[in-house]
C-alpha cells in the first residue's frame, strides 16, 4: 500500500484522528448552541461551521504549553484544543457566573482563559492583531522560544489595526503568525467588494514577510503551513501571514438572514467541500477511521455536549452587583 498523505508529512494516524475528533467536537458544540438559541435558551450564536479544519489544523501545529493564542470570535476549533472545554463554552453561552471567559459579562465568542494562554478579545474587530504583536515583541525581548498566533476574518484584514500590527511585526522580525480565515463574507459584504488584490496574502510582501494562501478545508495543509511558520519564527526569521480560504456555512450570526445577500445554491455547493466531510472521507479511504471508531467518537462527543449543556443551564447566574467588578481598582 502506498504511503498516505499525512504519513508523507510526518503526521501519525493518531494525530489525524485527534484532528478529526476536535473538528467533530467543535461542530457538535456549535450545532447545539444553534438549537439552544432557537429554543430561546441562549441569546446569541456566532458560528465556526465551515472553518473547523483550518482552526484545528493550526491549533495542533502550535505548542499549547508555551505559545499564546489570540483568537477571533469563530474560533471554537482553535480554543478547544488549547484548553477551553465544552463546559466553559456553554457557561459563556448561558452567561453564567462560572464562565471562565468573562463571568457572563461578554457575548459568546469573546474567548479568554489565562491558564491556557488564550488572550481575551474585545468587541471591535482586529484589536487582537496589535496585541499579538505585543506578545511577540515581549517574547523577543525576553528571549523566550515561543510564538503568538492570531486569527481574524478577511473583513478584519481591511482594518487599520491589521496594517499597523503586521507592519510593526515585519520591521522588528517578531515571532507572530497571523492567520486570516477567509470565509468569503464580511457579514454581508463579499470578498470582491473588500479587497483590491486577489488574495489577502498578497499584502505580506508590503510588510516584508512570507505570505501563503491555502485551502482552509484541508487541515493537513494548514497544519504543515503553520508548523513551518512556527519553525521560522523560532529561528529568528520573523512573522508569517497565512490566508486559509473556506466558506462560512451559517449566517453571520443568529441575528442575521444570509439569504438577503447570497443564494441558497451557493451555500449548498460550499457544503460539499466542508472540511469535516472531506477530511472524514479521506480518513475512511485511508483506513484510519472505521465506522465503529466514528460511532464511538460521536457517542463520546454527544455525552460531552449533553453534560456541558445540562451543567451550564443549571449553573448559578451572576449576582447583579458583580457587573461592577473589574471596572475600577479596589
Amino acid at each position: 500500500m502506498s504511503e498516505t498523505r499525512h504519513a508523507s508529512l510526518g503526521i501519525s494516524d493518531e494525530k489525524v484522528l485527534e484532528m478529526y475528533r476536535w473538528m467533530l467536537l467543535a461542530r457538535r458544540v456549535d450545532e447545539r448552541m444553534w438549537l439552544l438559541n432557537r429554543a430561546g435558551k441562549i441569546p446569541f450564536v456566532i458560528s465556526c461551521q465551515g472553518q473547523e479544519a483550518a482552526q484545528v489544523g493550526a491549533a495542533l501545529a502550535l505548542d499549547k504549553d508555551i505559545d499564546y493564542l489570540l483568537p477571533y470570535y469563530r474560533d471554537l476549533g482553535l480554543v478547544m484544543p488549547f484548553g477551553m472545554t465544552a463546559k466553559d463554552l456553554m457557561l459563556s453561552a448561558f452567561a453564567k457566573a462560572e464562565d471562565p471567559n468573562s463571568g457572563g459579562r461578554q457575548m459568546p465568542g469573546h474567548f479568554g482563559k489565562k491558564a491556557s494562554r488564550i488572550v481575551t478579545g474585545s468587541s471591535p474587530v482586529t484589536t487582537q492583531v496589535p496585541h499579538a504583536v505585543g506578545f511577540a515583541l515581549a517574547a523577543k525581548m525576553e528571549k523566550k522560544q515561543l510564538v503568538s498566533f492570531v486569527t481574524l476574518g478577511e473583513g478584519s484584514s481591511n482594518q487599520g489595526d491589521f496594517h499597523e500590527g503586521l507592519n510593526f511585526a515585519g520591521v522588528h522580525k517578531l515571532p507572530v503568525i497571523t492567520m486570516v480565515q477567509n470565509n468569503k463574507y464580511a457579514i454581508s459584504v463579499p470578498q470582491e467588494k473588500q479587497l483590491g488584490c486577489v488574495n489577502v496574502s498578497d499584502r505580506a510582501q508590503g510588510y516584508g514577510m512570507p505570505g501563503f494562501t491555502i485551502d482552509g478545508n484541508d487541515p493537513l495543509a494548514v497544519y504543515q503551513t503553520v508548523k513551518e511558520a512556527r519553525e521560522r519564527a523560532l529561528n529568528g526569521e520573523g512573522p508569517t501571514l497565512i490566508e486559509t480560504v473556506g466558506y462560512r456555512l451559517t449566517p453571520h450570526s443568529s441575528d442575521d438572514d444570509d439569504m438577503t445577500y447570497r443564494e441558497k445554491q451557493e451555500v449548498e455547493e460550499a457544503r460539499k467541500k466542508d472540511g469535516l466531510l472531506t477530511f472524514g472521507a479521506y480518513l475512511r479511504e485511508t483506513g484510519v477511521l472505521s465506522e465503529e471508531l466514528e460511532n464511538q467518537m460521536e457517542e463520546e462527543i454527544k455525552q460531552i455536549v449533553n453534560e456541558a449543556t445540562d451543567y451550564a443551564e443549571h449553573a448559578k447566574d451572576p449576582e447583579p452587583e458583580s457587573a461592577l467588578l473589574h471596572v475600577y481598582a479596589d
